[in-house]
């Protein structure tokens, strides 16, 4: 997180391991010594337990890319590489938005009956105006974010030792650890993760006998990581592979660098007095927040989902409060399981 661990509050843990506690790790773990079922349904285990769930063939991604075909396919349409510069509002009401395409530059404005913002929350209240009272706009520029950069390297193989590997046969896929992803203790690299893409789906990767990585960095915009050059970055990270021990630099074959701002919300800087925004765009009746952005709050995947699930039934009945939408995950009656 870039900061002491003195600064984090506890409530940042508290929001990822919502109802867990040493009792029922270890409940779980003698539960899984005995267990013969392989069955994915775990609607009873705690977030942070779950070790068997449905992931998409190609990826998180492929979610998005089926859920865009539906939208298309019922009538709607999709804009892609357009930012937000204006959301106009009065009183109680979202009026319209302003979004620019980033390729031509050119302004659109759009009028609907019902808002909702993904967006991250300093982006959202900067849009608005300086009509937005100045509590809440000294509120949204103090928020704090922690950013995220990847190298995805592709491998000829990775460098395990004599006790984990099998000898290799000619054009036999590469061995692999067993672990999806890894946190990475060492304190003399800056790496924070790797993840082992083959692991998650084979057809994430194209070809079978290589091995493909995410090197996962997590930094702030603008500082040294941030500012490298993808391949002054790219090589910095095999670097770091090669000094844990995990890769020979003569392996690696291709690499590309994804970057990620505002990738999460941080429970510092004037989080304590994020109440302020909450209360000023709850009043405005047709606006919804939504998501670990949309309301910097560091939910899961699927309660970030499921905030939107809620907005959308909060307005189907009529109700425009957006209680239910901030109990997500802090109420067991919210929980996935539901």
């Amino acid at each position: 997180w870039g900061v002491p661990c003195s600064q984090i509050p506890s409530e940042w843990g508290a929001q990822r391991i919502k109802g867990l506690s040493v009792g029922k790790t270890l409940i779980h773990a003698l539960r899984h010594s005995f267990r013969t079922s392989r069955s994915v349904e775990q609607k009873e285990t705690e977030t942070s337990l779950i070790e068997r769930f449905l992931y998409p063939k190609l990826g998180p991604g492929q979610m998005w890319e089926e859920t865009a075909r539906l939208i298309r396919e019922k009538g709607g349409e999709i804009f892609m590489n357009h930012q937000v510069t204006a959301l106009h509002w009065k009183q109680d009401q979202v009026t319209g938005v302003t979004v620019r395409n980033k390729r031509t530059g050119q302004d659109s404005s759009f009028h609907a009956d019902y808002y909702f913002s993904s967006m991250p929350v300093s982006d959202l209240i900067k849009s608005m105006g300086m009509q937005v009272p100045k509590p809440v706009r000294q509120t949204a520029k103090g928020l704090v974010y922690r950013d995220f950069m990847t190298a995805g390297l592709l491998l000829r193989q990775l460098k395990l030792h004599s006790s984990e590997k099998n000898v290799r046969k000619k054009k036999a896929p590469p061995d692999l650890i067993s672990d999806n992803w890894i946190y990475i203790q060492e304190k003399d690299v800056s790496l924070g993760r790797v993840q082992i893409f083959n692991n998650w789906s084979p057809y994430m990767v194209k070809d079978p006998h290589t091995v493909f990585l995410g090197l996962e960095y997590f930094c702030n915009e603008g500082d040294e990581l941030w500012e490298m050059t993808d391949q002054d970055f790219t090589d910095f990270a095999v670097s770091e592979l090669v000094k844990i021990g995990l890769a020979d630099k003569k392996d690696v074959l291709d690499s590309l660098v994804i970057r990620m701002p505002k990738a999460y919300p941080a429970y510092f800087g004037t989080y304590s007095s994020f109440h302020v925004i909450r209360d000023f765009t709850s009043q405005l009746q047709n606006l919804f927040l939504i998501g670990r952005n949309g309301m910097h709050r560091y939910n899961n995947a699927d309660h970030s989902m499921l905030t939107a699930m809620v907005a959308v039934d909060q307005i189907i009945s009529g109700c425009m409060s957006k209680d239910r939408i901030w109990s997500v995950n802090t109420e067991e009656a919210y929980h996935e399981s539901k």
